[in-house]
């Protein structure tokens, strides 16, 4: 049994113990957002407590514009810093993407190595608050598209704040996306003190020999409430937590569909174009004489997010269309083998 110590903490309590933690642990590091300062602590109370526990010049509030804090950070991270910068929601990333994406992604690269940017963006994400098309979406194959970024997209508290420590203490620019509904879902054991999960090592949620159902975020926990649903049927599905996109752990997912012969990729955002195509594609290339059926996807609408709870909800993608993707990829099997 782990000797580990841990505590009760809620989503936005896990991360706020990873920024604690990392302040205390480094001068170099520095937060950087809109309203992030006490006493607002943030729109999700992350960094609720910091500024006055670190002063106003290591957890700055800073002007409403993406563009001046990320400029801002890249800057820092370039000069010694570890900046952290909170862009609120990850559509707002859209105005911002030249810092990120021509700045922060290419330095190391175009200075041969030379100059790191040890830089970390938090951005919530994703629907189920009813915020509205302007600040629900999941937009993480736009940063996995980009060369020299890393991104990570937690499932649970514990390892929110594990992947949160690695990203802050990583030399390559960061980005973790925080699924705004995890913020407040039921309080989970977390970790004290320093606690970190290493970039692009996925966890294995439920071991199965049927089907391999892929996923990250808060989907894993749709895929698990499949996984039940499939046993009842007499179907063990495996589920894989990806926890990192880039890096990707190309080693666990390649070796579970290879056992399972079929797979099943889940994500919130939008099929066309989705990263779940990248790990379809992956698995094709490299299993395609062992798959028996091919790979399925369930994503949502390819449709801007709506406001309506019932739409909101309708849009996502629920645990009924991850079993009706494994029946039917069951279903279309060349060669199931019932043990």
């Amino acid at each position: 049994m782990s000797d580990v110590q841990t505590a009760p903490m809620l989503g936005f309590q896990a991360l706020g113990s990873a920024l604690d933690d990392a302040l205390g642990r480094d001068r170099s590091v520095v937060l950087l957002g809109e309203d992030i300062a006490d006493p607002s602590g943030g729109v999700f109370k992350v960094t609720a407590g910091l500024s006055t526990k670190y002063g106003a010049d290591r957890v700055r509030a800073t002007p409403i514009s993406e563009q001046a804090i990320l400029g801002a950070a890249v800057g820092a991270a370039v000069a010694g810093m570890r900046p952290v910068a909170e862009i609120m929601l990850m559509d707002f990333l859209a105005v911002c993407l030249d810092q990120l994406a021509n700045h922060a992604a290419k330095l190391r690269y175009m200075s041969g190595g030379q100059t790191s940017v040890p830089l970390t963006v938090r951005c919530a994400a994703g629907a189920g608050m009813q915020f509205g098309a302007q600040h629900s979406e999941m937009l993480e194959a736009w940063l996995t598209h980009i060369p020299g970024l890393k991104v990570v997209v937690p499932s649970n508290a514990a390892d929110a704040k594990g992947l949160l420590t690695a990203c802050i203490f990583d030399p390559d620019p960061c980005v973790i996306v925080e699924q705004s509904l995890l913020y407040f879902a039921a309080p989970q054991p977390v970790p004290v003190g320093h606690h970190m999960v290493p970039l692009g090592v996925a966890a294995t949620a439920r071991p199965g020999r049927d089907i391999t159902l892929i996923s990250y975020g808060r989907q894993v926990h749709d895929a698990l409430a499949a996984a039940e649903e499939l046993a009842a049927e007499g179907v063990e599905a495996e589920v894989i937590d990806l926890r990192s996109l880039v890096p990707l752990d190309e080693a666990t997912i390649l070796e579970s569909v290879r056992r399972t012969r079929h797979a099943v990729v889940v994500h919130e955002a939008v099929r066309r174009g989705g990263f779940g195509a990248e790990l379809a594609a992956l698995l094709g290339e490299e299993l395609f004489d062992e798959l028996a059926a091919p790979v399925q996807r369930v994503a949502g609408a390819d449709t801007p997010i709506p406001y309506a709870k019932s739409l909101e909800d309708a849009f996502v993608p629920g645990p009924a269309r991850i079993v009706a993707a494994a029946r039917h990829a069951l279903a279309r099997s060349t060669s199931r083998v019932v043990s």
